[in-house]
Formats: structure tokens, sequence, C-alpha cells
């Protein structure tokens, strides 16, 4: 089974895109934290500490492009942009837990967006996200155990 940095490479090379030593020092620090979302501005600190000629921009320019090809997934949360490395196209839903940070994929049945279209007259939806938030089963079973 191939890493997280080895499908973004393939991702990368299939869409005739270049692969550089920040591009791949990026996915690294994304596939420390493959179940999670972290901080943008954490990915761009760390990168820029080692890189110290790059720029936001480029960093930026370089997450979006890797959103674009399904190698990340981006979210906002709390004013801040957080990322996490997905390397897959398809859509996800998520339960994240408010406790450990942990994301999990689950899935929900296709969303009919002419029933949302028909609330919201002259609108034309494009996407979706989906997220549940809650405490993880082991977030559960260490608060069991404290007690």
């Amino acid at each position: 089974m191939m890493t997280l940095v080895e499908q973004a490479h393939k991702i990368l090379k299939n869409n005739g895109s270049r692969w550089t030593k920040q591009r791949q020092q990026m996915i690294e620090i994304l596939a420390e934290y493959p179940d999670h979302y972290i901080d943008f501005t954490d990915v761009d600190q760390r990168l820029r500490k080692d890189n110290p000629g790059l720029s936001y921009g480029t960093v930026y320019r370089n997450l979006k492009e890797f959103e674009s090809l399904g190698i990340v997934e981006t979210r906002q949360a709390d004013e801040q942009m957080q990322v996490k490395v997905c390397c897959d196209s398809n859509h996800h839903h998520h339960f994240i837990c408010d406790v450990c940070g942990r994301v999990q994929e689950i899935q929900i049945p296709p969303i009919d967006y002419a029933f949302f279209a028909k609330q919201l007259p002259g609108a034309q939806i494009n996407d979706h996200t989906f997220e549940l938030h809650g405490i993880c089963a082991n977030c559960q079973a260490t608060r069991k155990t404290k007690k």
C-alpha cells in the first residue's frame, strides 16, 4: 500500500504538476496528522522555517492546487483555515471529536439539492459540507475510566 506522500506524488505526476522539495515537505507535514485537520498557519510556519525564501502566497497557492487535485481537504474553523491530507477526490463527510480533534469519515445518503433549491429560489447550489461534532469513542472510554 502506498504512503500518503507517495499517493500525493502520483496524483501530482498524473496531473502534470511538478514535485518539488517544498511540495514534498508540505505533504510530509500533513501526513504526520492523517486523521486530523491542522491549522494552515502551522504548516506555513514549519515550511518557512526550513525554507526562509518561501512566501506565504506560494504555500497558499500550493495548498489550493493540492485541494483542486483532491490531495487535501480544507475547512474554516474559528476564522482559521485548516487542512487535512486525504489523497482522493471523493467527497467526504466527517465526524470530528471535540476533545482530541480526530477526524473520522462518515457515510450519509446522497444530498438532494432540489430539496434545498426549493427553499432558495433563484440560487444555484454548487457544493455542500457536512460535519458532525461530538466526543469520539476513545475519548468517551477515557472519560469513563477516569471517573
